[in-house]
């Protein structure tokens, strides 16, 4: 039987300069006692202008900062909040641990719940699942959502001031959406729904790609500075809603197996987004991509400070690689998605080529 043509994606996406101080308005029919799930950060950088965009209301709210890591302990003292306070709408307002906790406490509380990322690193704030950690801080499972999140709302200022390094993390995270889905739609591979490809879906990953070539550059600029410009709104809705959406209706491949492979090394630090990247231009080695267009891709990720060579990602040995190699293989990985299939000697021949391209571009060659 063919598999059904699936696209899911938020209710709402609201995204724009002080876009906090439009929140009451924006999501009042969602709730009115509202549990706001905080980073440290996050609370900091966004309790002011939430305060004041409920000036003159009678709604409650109760400000929680939650303790780092979307564990299963903390999802259960969220849920106790819940319970203890009458409330009936949630909200996450940080990074991705921040609203992963939200995520997984309005839906075991079956409740709505609004997402406030305060740094685009990931598309995590649009896609329909979470990371779940033991209390002890080591992963637990991905908890799959019937639906995604009711809302998402993103201050484009809050953004412009968050560190620099966030943006183009998130711009390496994206960058993979379009090659991932390509992929997929060639073997007809799943989504992360685990339906088939829409044509609508391949249409945003493929606007996802077109924006990060021609605002990403000016996006870092802006950031910087610390200015809200059409071009950072451009990458922030590239960021967040393209590459969520997309890669949520379009599926993976190499790159975020390629990242998954290297968290097994243990101790790293790169960011998820960084890694990604690289896995990408890996990706588009062992397609046998067309040298214009993997040319294309490393100019990006040179353009905008993202790895080409393994060293800007911290690998540094041969075993290191062989380890990747494996680890990106085994059952169950997205890299199975790829036309032909992947061995770890495959994977580790186009880590050592793609990286051996990047140390050449790097000479100026």
């Amino acid at each position: 039987m063919a598999r059904l043509r699936l696209m899911r994606a938020p209710q709402k996406y609201v995204q724009g300069r002080d876009a906090l101080l439009q929140f009451h308005e924006e999501m009042k029919d969602l709730g009115n006692k509202w549990l706001f799930v905080c980073s440290n950060s996050g609370f900091k950088m966004c309790h002011d202008k939430l305060e004041k965009s409920f000036e003159g209301t009678q709604d409650t709210r109760k400000y929680e900062i939650f303790g780092g890591v979307s564990s299963i302990g903390e999802i259960e003292r969220m849920r106790r909040l819940v319970q203890e306070n009458g409330i009936n709408a949630v909200v996450g307002v940080g990074g991705g641990s921040a609203i992963d906790t939200a995520k997984a406490t309005a839906y075991y509380e079956k409740l709505p719940v609004i997402i406030i990322p305060t740094v685009v690193a990931t598309d995590a704030p649009c896609t329909g699942l979470s990371v779940i950690y033991n209390d002890d801080g080591t992963f637990n499972s991905y908890l799959f959502y019937p639906k995604n999140p009711e809302a998402v709302l993103v201050d484009s200022t809050v953004i412009a001031n968050a560190p620099v390094k966030f943006l183009v993390a998130g711009m390496g995270d994206a960058l993979g959406t379009y090659f991932e889905a390509r992929a997929c739609l060639r073997t007809e591979s799943p989504s992360l729904e685990f339906g088939g490809i829409t044509r609508s879906a391949m249409a945003l990953c493929e606007l996802c790609y077109k924006t990060l070539r021609e605002y990403g550059a000016a996006a870092k600029k802006s950031c910087e500075s610390h200015v809200v410009t059409p071009a950072l709104d451009a990458i922030i809705e590239a960021n967040v809603y393209l590459s969520g959406v997309g890669a949520d209706n379009g599926g993976l491949a190499v790159a975020h197996s390629f990242y998954n492979g290297l968290t097994a090394l243990g101790g790293h630090s790169a960011p998820h987004g960084c890694c990604v990247a690289f896995g990408t231009l890996v990706q588009l080695v062992l397609e046998g991509a067309p040298r214009e267009e993997f040319k294309e891709v490393q100019d990006f990720c040179r353009e905008v400070g993202l790895p080409v060579t393994l060293a800007e990602i911290g690998i540094t040995k041969e075993e290191e690689i062989r380890v990747i190699a494996e680890k990106s293989c085994v059952e169950g990985e997205t890299i199975h998605n790829m036309a032909g299939d992947v061995t770890p000697a495959q994977l580790y021949d186009a880590i050592v080529l793609a990286d051996a391209m990047g140390k050449e571009a790097g000479k100026g060659y």
